[in-house]
């Protein structure tokens, strides 16, 4: 699409992506493997892309794979409305592991809440087994937050984790729900009292479970379409978020 654009002269190319995909391949964690974050990256450059809109990287270093600006926005807003609504009682924002701390901490200023890190041990691509929690949960109500969710089980077991450790009720947000292979069964067969994803990623009718529910970001999205397209600031949009 964007090539067909650029070989009818558009002035101006804007990709945007409210899930940027293979966001998890950006190292090498293994001999032998490609770093594929930053082949997509130099793959939408070279197809014409002048900036680029993203939401909720995994990784806040992928935004130095482009050559060109990248917007990247997050979902915080959308969620702590949300959440706000609920009105939780002693609310502790967890972090279901290291490194989503940053994320986890701006969660816990926004919500004035406390701050909690599962420390996790992975068996298995698709394995992982809670060592220990990091902060008081003992009588809390926990709020897990997480760029995205694939096959659940890790989320699913920080939540069994944090209940054994003596939460009262666990939620989760989560901004895009891949929800690939069992993830729906293991949510719908879990502790979790709600899971709060976003409409980054479409969710098929036979994925869908009535603890999961889906906030739409279109409004955070158009906005940041609208000041790019009339080239406004758009440092309004990231007020309070990570980094």
């Amino acid at each position: 699409m964007m090539d067909a654009l650029r070989r009818a002269s558009a002035r101006r190319i804007t990709a945007v992506i409210p899930y940027y995909g293979y966001a998890r391949q950006d190292r090498k964690d293994q001999p032998r493997v490609p770093i594929t974050a930053r082949l997509v990256a130099d793959l939408i450059t070279a197809a014409g892309a002048n900036r680029v809109l993203t939401m909720d990287l995994h990784a806040q270093q992928i935004q130095g794979f482009f050559g060109i600006p990248l917007d990247h926005l997050y979902a915080l807003n959308v969620f702590e409305r949300h959440i706000k609504a609920k009105k939780l009682k002693n609310l502790v924002v967890v972090s279901p592991d290291v490194g989503g701390i940053k994320m986890a901490r701006a969660y816990a200023k926004r919500l004035d809440a406390g701050l909690a890190i599962v420390d996790k041990r992975r068996n298995s691509p698709d394995s992982t087994e809670v060592m220990h929690v990091l902060g008081e949960v003992k009588g809390k109500t926990c709020l897990m937050v997480d760029d995205l969710i694939a096959t659940g089980s890790s989320l699913v077991e920080a939540a069994n984790g944090l209940q054994r450790f003596g939460a009262t009720a666990v939620y989760a947000c989560v901004t895009h729900p891949i929800l690939s292979g069992p993830a729906v069964e293991r949510i719908s067969r879990s502790n979790l009292k709600e899971l709060m994803v976003t409409n980054t990623i479409p969710i098929p009718e036979n994925k869908q479970s009535k603890k999961i529910r889906v906030l739409s970001v279109a409004s955070l999205l158009s906005e940041a379409i609208r000041r790019i397209h009339y080239e406004e600031s758009i440092s309004v949009l990231f007020d309070g978020v990570p980094g």
